[in-house]
């Protein structure tokens, strides 16, 4: 199956995990002829048959499911206790006389594995991680494209190795986590054009830009540097379909002077967001927390917190560099004008 003639536009709605890209969202993307995508990897089994036949529901088009490759931890209580007080800034400044624990650190990825196979979504994309050959010759059996996501081209090759269709390039500037799996986090640095010149270099499958990309110009630019597609969370994650906390959507909207950065402090893992309160408070320490997923379910219960009072200073309030040109309409129609945006530019 050739992967990029699935959908007309080369646009592709980048899945932000959380819940914030609904069944109506992806619909939408998909019917105006782009590649909807929903994020996948914090939903059981039973939730994702439940989306998966809610756009189906919506639309007869191709559309995305998106995986965190990941195993299941098992973290000591020594580990808990210190990562714990380590939060204690955070959840002190909320009232709270201790930090609850999750009822369960993640989803079992390979139970998310086989209900994928039973699903049969024309494409799917992974992040976090890379599969076994086997794995993707399983899902190559099933008819179901596949796509990894990258921050170096030494990942890129792995997964051209492996079998994949294609490779999400995303830049240092991109919003949310980071897909880095080879090497430290800290070393994958670069930015999304140069990442995504060297990946088309370097391999022979199509390679979609991810980072900093927000209008039709610069869908166009990337292009033009060698991406077959983009991918765009942010852009889409103030579209009028976006379940997104209304505080949180209300800051990107207008984010002002506020910086986006990187940081681990959240979840464990580097990911990019406006910089709030929980990022300075936690700065001294974010090196230190335990990795994904273990501090991402820790820190759950200060995030539901935060949503309960509508307070964006204690929220992961994910986006990329180029969040001060996000705009509010409807998912269709930010399709339709990144795509007059395109041949005007």
């Amino acid at each position: 199956m050739e992967l990029l003639s699935l959908f007309p536009h080369p646009i592709i709605q980048g899945p932000t995990a959380g819940g914030s890209n609904t069944p109506a969202q992806i619909a939408a993307v998909s019917n105006a002829g782009g590649l909807g995508s929903l994020a996948a990897s914090l939903l059981t089994p039973d939730a994702l048959r439940a989306q998966v036949a809610e756009i189906r529901r919506l639309t007869g088009n191709p559309f995305a499911l998106n995986f965190f490759v990941q195993g299941m931890p098992v973290p000591d209580k020594v580990e808990l206790e210190r990562a714990a007080g380590l939060l204690k800034p955070v959840w002190t400044a909320l009232g709270w006389q201790e930090l609850p624990l999750p009822a369960k650190w993640c989803e079992d990825f390979a139970a998310q594995f086989e209900a994928l196979l039973e699903l049969k979504p024309a494409v799917v994309s992974f992040t976090f991680g890379i599969l076994q050959r086997a794995q993707v010759q399983r899902l190559h059996e099933a008819g179901i494209a596949v796509i990894g996501t990258i921050t170096t081209v030494a990942e890129a090759l792995a997964w051209q190795e492996i079998g994949a269709d294609a490779v999400i390039a995303s830049g240092v500037e991109a919003g949310g986590h980071r897909g880095t799996f080879l090497g430290p986090q800290t070393e994958a640095t670069l930015g999304a054009e140069d990442l995504l010149r060297a990946t088309v270099a370097a391999v022979g499958i199509p390679v979609i830009s991810a980072g900093n990309i927000m209008n039709g110009a610069d869908i166009k630019r990337r292009l033009a540097l060698g991406a077959k597609a983009v991918q765009m969370g942010t852009a889409f994650l103030v579209a009028d379909e976006s379940a997104i906390h209304p505080a949180y959507k209300a800051r990107l909207l207008n984010p002002g002077d506020t910086p986006t950065r990187l940081t681990r402090a959240f979840s464990g893992r580097y990911a990019r967001g406006l910089e709030n309160r929980f990022m300075r408070e936690m700065a001294g320490v974010e090196t230190q927390v335990p990795a994904y997923p273990v501090q991402n379910a820790l820190t759950g219960s200060i995030r539901a917190e935060a949503a309960k009072r509508g307070d964006t200073e204690w929220m992961s309030l994910w986006c990329g560099t180029g969040v001060a040109k996000a705009r509010a309409m409807p998912a269709a129609k930010l399709v339709e004008t990144l795509v007059a945006e395109m041949q005007a530019a």
